[in-house]
C-alpha cells in the first residue's frame, strides 16, 4: 500500500500587464470618388481597445493511493528468509568481532600486568583492564597454598585412632604450669 499526498500549483502572467491599448483609426475617406483614399495611412484618432489579458493561477490538492499484491507468494517468503539470514549473519559477524576484541584486550592487559604495567586507579583508562585477572604472575603459584605447620600438644597420640577411641581424643588437655627459665 502506498499513500502519497500532493499539492501542486501554477501561475501564468504576461508582463508588462496592459488592460487597454490604443488602436489607430485610419483615414479611409475618398472625397473625389476615384476609388482610392485621399490620405492613405493617415490616422484620424486612437480608440482604446481592451486587451483581455488576464493572470491565471491554479492550485491542486489531493492524494494518490496505490495498492499492489505479489502474484508469487513463494518469492516473497524467500525474500523474507534471505533478509532474516542476512540479519543473522551480520549479528554473528558482530559477535565474532566483539569476541576478537575482548580476547585481544584480555591478552594485552594480561601481558602488561605480568610485566607490572598498569593504569593508575584514578586514570579514566583504568577501567579498560579492571576486569582482567592474571593468575600466573612470576613468583606466585596458583592455586596459592601455604603449608600450615602442625601444633604439637603436650600429649601426643602415637597410635592411629579410630571412632572407638573418641573419648580418648576428646579428653581434657593437661596444662603444665609455667616456669620461667633461670
Amino acid at each position: 500500500m502506498n499513500f502519497t499526498p500532493y499539492v501542486t500549483g501554477s501561475a501564468s502572467a504576461s508582463k508588462p500587464y496592459e488592460d487597454f491599448y490604443d488602436s489607430p483609426v485610419y483615414d479611409m475617406r475618398d472625397m473625389d470618388e476615384d476609388g482610392a483614399p485621399d490620405n492613405p495611412g493617415a490616422i484620424l484618432y486612437q480608440v482604446p481597445t481592451r486587451t483581455g489579458q488576464k493572470d491565471n493561477y491554479n492550485v491542486s490538492v489531493g492524494f494518490s493511493a496505490t495498492w499492489s499484491t505479489p502474484l508469487d507468494k513463494k518469492l516473497q517468503a524467500q525474500c523474507k528468509e534471505a533478509a532474516a539470514a542476512n540479519i543473522a549473519m551480520m549479528q554473528q559477524t558482530t559477535a565474532n568481532k566483539r569476541l576478537d576484541f575482548e580476547i585481544a584486550r584480555l591478552k594485552n592487559c594480561g601481558t602488561l600486568m605480568k610485566q607490572g604495567i598498569r593504569f593508575h586507579p584514578k586514570s579514566p583508562m583504568y577501567k579498560v583492564c579492571a576486569d582482567v585477572v592474571v593468575n600466573n604472575i612470576p613468583g606466585h603459584e596458583h592455586p596459592h597454598v601455604h603449608a600450615i605447620p602442625s601444633v604439637s600438644t603436650p600429649r601426643e597420640v602415637s597410635e592411629q585412632q579410630d571412632s572407638s577411641d573418641a573419648e580418648k581424643f576428646f579428653a581434657p588437655i593437661e596444662i603444665q604450669p609455667y616456669s620461667p627459665s633461670p
